[in-house]
């Protein structure tokens, strides 16, 4: 069999894989590595960077550059057999890992290079990446006994099972429901964009009227704009216990057990490390030193927002009871509101800031932002392989020409994609034999897509190859560009941030190239550092132009939007102090004879820093993706640690003008071309020439801070 995943193609031939090439590329690619392993090993004894950890690094990337497209395609094309797949080559995966982890000889092999002259004279990277592989020789239980050893095994693949079961569960949760409407009456209040979008959603389905999904943009059109209170109701409850034991498909794909198993395995796996609990654990990996720091800036955060945050609720419930006679503020009713009042006070209408933020302006102008921060040229590429036709694919041309990265764009939404937005690595950059390996990013987020003008809709299943691609942008193929709203724009710019750290890496080794090797609660500072680019007069005028007129973003609602941009700030503070405290709690506190206690801690917390209480049937831990299925489990307060440092780090451009040259040059020297070669706080503090302060993130969030 022909298999693509082993083709050794510059790029991933998506077009060509299928479920059953997978698991025997998987499998052949896992003996590669460990006869690799096995070559090294017994070839000498006097082991060198070049003789062991080069070759180790390029079996490692092999298996990385076919794993990666798999990954990728669970998440955006996700079908039966594309899952089966995905899923069997988990196991064996995890017990590789687990395998080199705990290799004895591979673990002394590394441990004489760390002793032996030859490393003095490896570079800062390559000495970075010894002492990383030494300290995850540790947390991979290399010191265990044997039973121990097995254990530790058993507990990694089935943790790595259940959070793909958790995933899962949420998708189909998340695709089963949705509410066909034929009286447009019913959805009175929603714009014409989401009532377009609606009846695109309800055609491709050969269905009448309108369809309402949970799809992020179809569900928060409906929170904050249709008057149907009872519809916002129903569609809040849907949502809100999706994958649960409440709600429409109670108990059909209920992750209950799934989350008590994971915290369970982690907390034991925590212990068999020596470790108290997993939230330890999750330290040893991070800029923060000890659990009690973590709780400590949670609770001091909580401290100084509270008040803010009880203010804009106080507000809001006057506001309804006066304008609109509800004296019972429900959570359904809570972002209807929130527009309303927010177009009362500040006559400020999302509906209208997306008329000027269609997709074919907000690209071009992000590129143009980061090219007047970094003298970047990023150019379209428009034949390239590929899962969808909306997706596109882009190059990188720093200053003096020289190739730096390239990225897919995948922006909408649609069925069978997993929600939310992220950046993933499809390939890293690392030296090769007279070359450098061009890193290669995915930038994923599920917009709002384009309406046909035609008002018809079509679907493609995957794969598909574009030769040339016939999207070169959402106005092509009959269709109206795409309306994003702001916090849509913010989104594309925190995860380009991503993006940028992955590709303009000058690391060539790939333990520490792009985000590899960076500290888990310094990672965000990158993608949050962009998004200040979203509130600045002059960014703004490259990224907006009205769709109709073309006319840039007029200096009246740009006055609104810096008027309105704290509008319920300390209300959006304590919400994620609220995840971040609940993710770290659940972690820290785990006792094995209680069980995980979710929702007993997510109370605790509700009470110490929340100003809204959900109603009993809401169960948002069941589709906390971040912390049961990704990289955040007892890290979710990284988003707030980081802020720290991005607040921070802007400060400096508010000084000196944010498309300060010197600054721009600083910021990609000392953090985003560094990756993790460097400990984070010595990197930042070179860049910024002090340790960060909280001032700056109180303050770009309209909290004051008491003398």
């Amino acid at each position: 069999m022909n298999n693509p995943l082993l083709s050794n193609t510059v790029l991933p031939l998506f077009s060509q894989i299928k479920p059953e090439h997978i698991e025997p590329a998987i499998d052949q690619l896992l003996a590669d590595a460990r006869a690799t392993v096995e070559k090294c090993l017994s070839a000498t004894n006097n082991y060198t960077w070049e003789n062991l950890i080069e070759p180790l690094e390029n079996a490692d990337d092999k298996l990385g550059k076919a794993w990666s497209p798999v990954s990728h395609l669970n998440s955006v094309v996700n079908n039966d057999a594309l899952r089966d797949a995905y899923n069997a080559c988990l196991p064996k995966l995890s017990a590789y890992s687990t395998e080199m982890g705990q290799n004895e000889a591979l673990f002394s092999a590394y441990r004489f290079i760390a002793e032996s002259p030859e490393y003095q004279t490896l570079t800062v990277a390559q000495q970075k990446i010894i002492s990383n592989a030494l300290r995850d020789f540790k947390l991979s239980g290399i010191d265990l006994d044997n039973e121990k050893k097995e254990r530790y095994k058993e507990i990694s693949q089935e943790l790595s099972k259940l959070a793909s079961n958790y995933e899962e569960n949420v998708l189909d949760a998340t695709n089963a429901w949705s509410k066909s409407i034929t009286n447009e009456d019913e959805l009175a209040g929603l714009p014409p964009s989401a009532l377009s979008q609606a009846k695109q959603t309800a055609e491709t389905g050969q269905q009448e009227g309108w369809k309402i999904t949970l799809q992020f943009p179809s569900y928060h059109a409906v929170m904050t704009y249709a008057d149907n209170r009872e519809l916002r109701r129903e569609l809040y409850e849907a949502y809100s216990t999706r994958a649960s034991d409440q709600g429409p498909h109670a108990g059909q794909w209920d992750n209950s057990e799934i989350m008590e198993k994971i915290l369970a395995l982690r907390h034991e796996k925590a212990q068999l490390l020596g470790f108290k609990n997993y939230a330890e654990l999750s330290l040893a990996k991070k800029m923060a030193e000890k659990t009690e720091d973590v709780i400590h800036f949670l609770e001091d955060l909580a401290e100084k927002s509270l008040p803010q945050a009880q203010k804009d609720l106080d507000e809001l419930r006057a506001f309804a009871d006066k304008h609109y006679s509800i004296n019972d503020l429900q959570s359904w009713d809570l972002g209807y509101y929130s527009e309303k009042m927010r177009q009362h006070f500040y006559q400020l209408s999302q509906e209208e800031v997306k008329a000027y933020f269609p997709d074919t302006r907000v690209l071009p102008g992000l590129f143009a932002v980061v090219k007047k921060l970094y003298g970047l040229n990023i150019s379209e590429i428009n034949s390239f392989d590929s899962w969808h036709p909306d997706v596109r694919f882009f190059q990188i041309h720093d200053k003096d020409g020289q190739l730096r990265g390239q990225f897919y764009l995948d922006l909408y939404a649609r069925s069978k994609k997993r929600g939310g937005a992220w950046m993933d690595d499809c390939v890293g950059r690392k030296k090769t034999s007279g070359s450098i390996q061009i890193p290669v990013a995915y930038l994923t987020c599920n917009f709002t897509p384009p309406i046909a003008r035609d008002g018809g809709a079509t679907t493609v299943p995957y794969g598909c190859q574009h030769s040339p691609h016939p999207c070169g942008s959402s106005a092509a193929a009959g269709r109206e560009p795409a309306l994003l709203t702001h916090d849509e724009i913010t989104t594309l710019f925190h995860e380009f941030g991503h993006g940028l750290q992955h590709m303009l890496t000058k690391i060539d080794y790939l333990g520490v190239s792009g985000i590899n090797g960076v500290e888990w609660d310094a990672v965000e500072l990158p993608s949050q550092f962009m998004e200040n680019w979203c509130w600045e007069k002059e960014s703004l005028q490259l990224v907006s132009g009205h769709y109709q007129t073309g006319e840039t973003l007029p200096d009246s609602l740009f006055d609104k939007m810096i008027a309105a941009k704290n509008f319920q700030a300390g209300m959006v503070m304590v919400r994620q102090l609220e995840f971040s405290l609940f993710d770290f709690r659940i972690h820290q506190d785990f006792n094995p004879a209680l069980g995980g206690r979710i929702y007993e801690i997510l109370e605790k917390v509700r009470t110490q820093v929340a100003v809204i209480q959900p109603p009993k049937s809401n169960r948002f831990p069941h589709s906390f993706s971040h912390i049961f299925a990704g990289g955040y489990a007892a890290g979710y307060y990284s988003y707030k640690w980081a802020e720290v440092l991005s607040s921070d780090a802007f400060s400096l451009f508010e000084e000196k003008g944010i498309f300060n040259q010197e600054a721009g040059n600083a910021f990609l020297s000392n953090i985003l071309e560094l990756g993790g070669s460097k400990d984070a706080m010595e990197l930042y503090v070179n860049f910024r020439g002090r340790k960060p302060s909280i001032d700056a993130l109180l303050r770009h969030n309209g909290i004051g801070v008491a003398a």
